[in-house]
């Protein structure tokens, strides 16, 4: 009989049962959720033109493979002025739940979580500000325990996280109107964070919205943003990097043959995604042929292999970006002083995430881990600066399980007990991949007792 039952699957926990009750209690007493998106989850567009820079392929949209196009997408570069002050119009008008394209058969292609995290919280009768704001859902007068984040996810890090602090007390506030509370009355959220948000929920966390400075200084370590945070909620989070950030800033990315090609150059542009790669300490990427590790924080290391800004052929792509620019040189020296700026404001980023701290009371950080899924965890570089996987750990098939935990046991002897400087209230694995871990059934049950249940110690 035993065996005949284990045919049919292990069976799922009704969750509408369980969490029917807490759901429905939605007082005064609920915590709201902000919900932050990883790297591409979130919608761009030009605040001027109107023009989609990120989140359709319509007719329209910013085509990577133009000129007009990548110069829309890319980042501005210019000598002597720093990452913080490169500002184009581009914004965020919100999260991004379905890419959309207008190429059959791939007309809806799921990129992005938070589609699945707001179906998640309105199992827990979280009200959404964005649905009810624009009349998708009718929630009859009744304050918002649920809001979006959606960032320009190209900047650097710290720079969101400042933004973040903006719309936490925007939400704050709006918590207040709806209860009736004092102006001045503190009002706890909990924050969910998919992928690369989850170092933007970090740094913010830590540092509130001081962004990093130009002369390479780190802030002082105030835990300014736990004020503000009940609950850090992390999902797949690359925290000490993944091989696929310098995959594709050495590569591109190119989401299919039918779709515009992302180059690296255009990529090159972004600081955010040099802030996703992996620590040199722990030697996620060696030299082929004597495996020592490679310093992908300096610049020398893309001259000698001859990556992004310093492929001798990348001046196609720089013609793009710099038009008013006659000379291949002088482009040439502006893309490589940008690609100095990103890669010292990666190590800046670090240095700050890497500290060793524990949060204050009251704010505890919690993280949901793929570990089921084979992921690249060591890359070689040969002489020529080409890629190739090493090794295969466990994973999501981004980020790897040490790279989530920000495990400092890689690349060292092993050693009993965690070694981080994360200071973890609860790890929680689940057998999915980096997209699918917001639609497994697991994490939906053990998110929504932690939202709705679990208090804080």
């Amino acid at each position: 009989m035993g065996a005949m039952a284990s045919c049919h699957g292990p069976r799922k926990a009704d969750l509408a049962a369980i969490y029917n009750t807490p759901a429905q209690e939605i007082g005064e007493a609920r915590t709201p959720v902000v919900v932050i998106p990883g790297i591409l989850g979130s919608r761009l567009e030009n605040r001027t033109t109107g023009q989609k820079v990120w989140g359709a392929f319509t007719y329209g949209a910013a085509d990577a493979d133009t000129a007009k196009g990548a110069r829309e997408i890319a980042l501005p570069m210019e000598m002597g002025v720093p990452l913080g002050e490169l500002r184009d119009d581009v914004f965020s008008p919100g999260v991004l739940d379905l890419l959309v394209a207008d190429v059959t058969p791939f007309r809806r292609i799921r990129i992005g979580a938070y589609v699945d995290i707001l179906t998640t919280l309105a199992v827990g009768e979280y009200r959404d500000e964005e649905l009810g704001n624009s009349g998708a859902v009718n929630y009859g007068g009744l304050h918002y325990t649920c809001f979006q984040y959606g960032y320009d996810w190209r900047r650097d890090i710290s720079e969101n996280a400042a933004e973040l602090h903006q719309r936490i007390l925007e939400g704050q506030q709006q918590v207040r109107e709806g209860r009736g509370l004092p102006a001045d009355e503190h009002v706890k959220v909990d924050v969910v964070a998919h992928s690369m948000g989850g170092l933007v929920l970090r740094y913010y966390l830590r540092y509130g919205p001081a962004p990093l400075a130009d002369d390479g200084s780190l802030p002082e370590l105030t835990w300014a943003g736990a004020k503000n945070v009940r609950k850090a909620i992390l999902i797949g989070t690359p925290n000490a990097g993944s091989a696929k950030a310098i995959e594709q800033l050495v590569e591109g990315l190119n989401l299919n043959p039918l779709f515009p090609n992302y180059r690296p150059v255009l990529l090159g542009t972004m600081p955010a995604i040099y802030q996703l790669l992996p620590r040199t300490r722990h030697e996620r990427v060696v030299d082929a042929e004597t495996g020592e590790p490679v310093d992908l924080l300096s610049v020398t290391t893309w001259e000698k292999y001859g990556w992004g800004m310093a492929d001798p052929k990348a001046d196609k792509v720089l013609r793009w970006l710099l038009p008013e620019i006659e000379s291949a040189e002088e482009r040439r020296a502006i893309g490589m002083e940008h690609l100095t700026k990103c890669l010292a404001r990666a190590d800046q980023l670090f240095r700050a995430l890497d500290i060793p701290a524990s949060p204050p009371e009251g704010t505890e950080i919690l993280i949901f881990i793929g570990d089921s899924e084979v992921t690249p965890g060591v890359l070689s570089v040969d002489a020529r600066g080409r890629l190739a996987v090493l090794e295969r750990v466990p994973g999501d098939g981004t980020v790897s399980r040490a790279s989530a935990l920000m495990d400092e046991r890689q690349a060292m002897e092993y050693s009993v007990g965690l070694d981080s400087p994360i200071d973890w209230h609860r790890v929680q694995f689940v057998s999915a991949d980096h997209l699918g871990l917001t639609r497994s059934h697991d994490f939906v049950n053990n998110i929504l007792y932690q939202l709705l249940e679990e208090p804080v110690e």
